[in-house]
């Protein structure tokens, strides 16, 4: 069906009779009477409730701030609430009168559509939804209100593809844009408030609920996905073989998308890698797990770095598991005295900087071989090479700089003791020189 230049013309002369037919018409003027004395009393009712309703309350002090910001923010839609119900019993006076409302009946039409328009602009704040509202479901109550919306959507419709079995008509791709919009946005909502009530589960451990809440976004994608082919007007019946062909197809291309969608619930079901875990990869990049998704995994570095990894990157190479097992690290230090120094002294001396350090494990409730300790490493060409050891509850990174914090102590504590820090030392000897004469 195609929209002709005749038939805009039969068109433009219906209006132009439709139009001639209510100016001549006695009732139409009654019905203008009518819609002025409804308007008049919408405003004196909407004026009434305003000063002697509760809308006064807000103004008080007992009233909570919440409460009141309600209150004024529902005042704007009072007149246009008012002038529907005035309409609305206008139309049943208006054909008892005059035996004509259909003006009227446009008119609660659009005060219907102001109603909504206020609602919009006073609690709708999401973008994408007010501009959904504003560019297609206003303009669809228009055409509803004039009768033209059934006309326009055939019309649509007949605009269409056919391939076989399978029909898509400009409808049918409108309609899928429109809702495929909302279904995409309330997907989004569905899926951040189905992954905060699944990660809440303090029961179930945290591996577990990184499955949960991937598997959960698996369902809701397909969902979304067969609630925009049924939108479109697809058959999904149709669509069997020329899905089995296009799975193939797209086996291969999209085979590192699988591949990493695999590896990521292998990751989870065998809880090598957990939210909260600290690694280092292959190459040396280490960080804290944020958040494992279905193709990825985000580790977040303690320079504020994020770090998207592939989930098939933990099954082909090698990476270090931190705090999986246990969170207890152990870490050394080594500095170097002179040969000189009363190691006997040292020692004990070392080991209490340790223990006053608020991070360092030490106590008897603790093995015997998680407390601090110090002991020879070697013996260097410039003095005594020592290793001091200490273990500590999580990583000496970012908010724990705990090595940092015990070479400054250590450093006080021998320049206290006077026990020397050696520098390397050489003797140069020149041979065959000759003395100045």
């Amino acid at each position: 069906m195609i929209f002709t230049r005749q038939d805009f013309i039969s068109w433009v002369d219906l209006v132009i009779n439709t139009l001639l037919e209510w100016f001549s018409s006695p009732g139409f003027y009654g019905q203008l009477a009518i819609m002025f004395l409804a308007g008049v009393i919408a405003f004196a009712v909407a004026h009434f409730l305003k000063q002697r309703s509760i809308f006064q309350i807000a103004q008080t002090e007992e009233t909570s701030q919440g409460f009141r910001g309600l209150l004024f923010a529902l005042e704007p839609l009072v007149f246009p609430f008012v002038q529907i119900l005035v309409l609305a019993l206008s139309v049943d006076i208006s054909q008892e009168l005059v035996g004509e409302s259909q003006l009227l009946r446009i008119s609660e039409s659009a005060a219907v559509i102001f109603l909504l328009y206020s609602i919009i602009s006073n609690f709708v704040k999401n973008k994408l939804i007010k501009n959904l509202i504003i560019w297609v479901v206003i303009p669809a109550s228009i055409l509803h209100v004039f009768d033209a919306l059934e006309d326009v959507t055939h019309y649509l419709d007949t605009i269409a593809l056919q391939i076989g079995n399978i029909k898509v008509s400009a409808y049918g791709i409108l309609r899928m844009i429109v809702f495929g919009t909302l279904l995409f946005w309330l997907g989004r909502l569905s899926r951040s408030a189905g992954n905060r009530i699944i990660r809440r589960q303090e029961e179930i451990d945290i591996g577990t609920r990184e499955l949960f809440a991937k598997l959960f976004e698996v369902a809701l994608a397909i969902i979304i996905f067969v609630l925009l082919l049924q939108l479109m007007g697809i058959n999904l019946t149709a669509l069997a073989v020329f899905g089995g062909a296009l799975g193939v197809g797209l086996g291969f291309g999209l085979q590192s998308i699988a591949t990493n969608f695999i590896s990521g619930i292998i990751l989870l079901l065998d809880r090598s890698l957990t939210v909260g875990d600290f690694i280092e990869l292959e190459d040396g990049k280490k960080g804290t797990i944020r958040e494992m998704n279905m193709r990825s995994t985000t580790v977040e570095t303690y320079d504020g770095k994020d770090i998207m990894v592939p989930n098939e990157r933990f099954m082909n190479s090698t990476f270090i598991n931190w705090t999986h097992k246990n969170p207890r690290q152990r870490y050394s230090i080594d500095i170097s005295v002179a040969y000189s120094t009363d190691l006997d002294q040292l020692f004990p001396l070392l080991k209490e900087v340790l223990k006053s350090h608020p991070k360092v494990i030490h106590g008897p409730e603790f093995d015997l071989d998680e407390q601090p300790d110090a002991e020879i490493k070697g013996f260097g060409d410039s003095g005594i090479d020592i290793l001091i050891e200490f273990w500590m509850e999580g990583i000496d990174d970012g908010e724990n700089r705990v090595g940092g914090d015990l070479l400054l102590m250590i450093w006080r504590a021998l320049k206290e003791h006077n026990i020397q820090i050696p520098f390397p030392q050489r003797e140069v000897t020149i041979i065959g020189h000759r003395p100045l004469e």
